[in-house]
């Protein structure tokens, strides 16, 4: 019922997740063989977003990416299993890349899907030595340094610097981005530019890790057993005398202030990785990794200055997702995209965060992600107001208002003024409803103010946002 009451209360996003559901279900393909089906199946399972994502690629890249991202998720699971005892998983970390080749080997351990993941690991291994040997070595090389770099970190109670941190996030998803730069180059589908541009893609990476460590704050912290955390001390320490005073409501100012902190760290990482997206040139590849950088800067955006961080895990609505996903088709849309995200958050730095102590880094790296998308943009100050599209925000606004005042006006003359003039669609459809039932009439009604409502609050947002710029 609350999700059909988003729906309602945006109805630009009805479309987008039609369509994604359809794109969901392209994703379901069957499969003969046992270990694609299984691969495909598990992907579905442990995240539906990065099986739609993956479906963006060449068809010759799928299985790589697939393969090699159920891989570092079972190399994961192992780390994040809080029931293995450490002088067992620090061994199983260092070692993890020596069973890829291993048809028989097998782990128990994880919780939910990852329990089947690690017990039918064997069909992700048939599916390994399928691959070229090229993409074989890079997968290994990357889950070797990965497994070193977290058995690295498990003895460690807390991370103490960002230097630490940004090690870690290295370890995990920079060089994941800099291994995927390798598979795509390889292919022959990037050119080695990319490869030389090493940082760029490492960056990108470690922005998305950090947006993950920032979102799930409070699903970290209620773990049990004691998780281990990847806040850095050297900033929440100016804040707290302990990471989870942040769950108490009195240090809520704090708590925010700490959050605003992380995130204008993460936004140093954003700036430099959009530096990548020039050297991308096949659209499949490029929509691989537009759409998740989207969906970083969505989430960090959400996150900032909101303490429901503390209370529970901030995500995008269903809807909202669905319409990003589907309006990131090529470089232009994306920076489109991203500096719209930018200058909402650059809205909420103006105005409820103004105060912020951090809010002038802040503005810094949000301004040079501005700069970036407008340089690449063509676009010059003062900014040009873009075309009307129905497909946009603002087109759908003014349908929604046009279908709003058209249909006060047929009731209007309907009543006041009986037959004057042909008879408009809007005055057929008050004739049709006027034979249905009460129900029918009040569900029109309820749809009527609905949209009325979205207009005149979008409108009223996006005046707030002009203001504040």
């Amino acid at each position: 019922m609350v999700k059909l009451l988003e729906l309602l209360q945006h109805p630009d996003e009805m479309l987008p997740i039609v369509q994604m559901l359809l794109k969901t279900r392209r994703a379901k393909r069957s499969y003969q063989d046992p270990g694609l089906a299984f691969c495909y199946g598990m992907l579905q399972r442990v995240s539906r977003s990065f099986s739609v994502v993956i479906q963006q690629l060449p068809e010759e890249l799928r299985n790589s990416i697939c393969v090699f991202y159920l891989i570092l998720r079972a190399l994961d699971t192992v780390e994040d299993d809080m029931n293995l005892p450490n002088k067992q998983k620090i061994p199983l970390l260092r070692t993890f890349h020596e069973h890829l080749f291993d048809r028989t080997w097998r782990l128990k351990c994880g919780y939910g899907p990852y329990v089947d993941l690690m017990e039918n690991y064997p069909l992700v291994t048939d599916v390994f030595l399928t691959l070229s040997p090229g993409t074989q070595e890079v997968i290994r090389d990357s889950t070797k340094r990965m497994g070193n770099g977290m058995a690295d970190f498990i003895g460690k109670k807390e991370v103490s610097t960002v230097a630490e941190y940004d090690l870690y996030c290295h370890y995990v998803a920079g060089l994941v981005g800099s291994a995927v730069a390798r598979i795509f180059v390889d292919s022959g589908l990037e050119k080695k530019d990319l490869i030389a541009e090493v940082d760029l893609a490492n960056n990108m990476g470690q922005f998305l890790q950090k947006t993950n460590v920032i979102r799930d704050y409070h699903e970290d912290i209620c773990e049990e057993p004691a998780p281990r955390m990847f806040w850095p001390r050297e900033i929440w320490g100016q804040y707290a005398k302990e990471l989870t005073d942040f769950k108490d409501p009195a240090n809520e100012k704090a708590a925010v202030r700490c959050l605003n902190h992380m995130v204008t760290d993460a936004l140093r990482h954003c700036e430099i990785g959009l530096n990548v997206i020039p050297l991308l040139e096949n659209i499949g590849i490029l929509r691989s990794c537009l759409i998740p950088e989207v969906m970083g800067l969505r989430t960090l955006t959400l996150c900032y200055n909101n303490p429901q961080v503390f209370r529970g895990v901030v995500k995008m609505r269903r809807g909202e997702t669905a319409k990003l996903f589907m309006s990131i088709n090529d470089k232009r849309s994306f920076y489109e995209t991203y500096l719209r995200l930018a200058n909402e958050l650059e809205a909420k730095c103006k105005g409820e965060a103004s105060g912020d102590p951090m809010v002038a880094t802040t503005l810094k790296h949000v301004h040079g992600i501005q700069k970036a998308c407008k340089t690449a943009l063509g676009i010059k100050e003062p900014l040009v107001t873009p075309k009307l599209s129905l497909t946009d925000d603002n087109g759908m606004r003014l349908v929604g208002m046009v279908a709003v005042v058209t249909c006060v006006k047929s009731v209007v003359d309907r009543y006041l003024y009986p037959g004057s003039g042909d008879a408009t669609y809007a005055e057929l459809l008050l004739d049709y409803l006027s034979e249905k039932g009460l129900v029918v009439r009040g569900v029109f009604v309820v749809l009527l103010l609905l949209l009325a409502s979205w207009c005149l609050s979008s409108t009223a947002s996006r005046w707030r946002t002009q203001t504040a710029n």
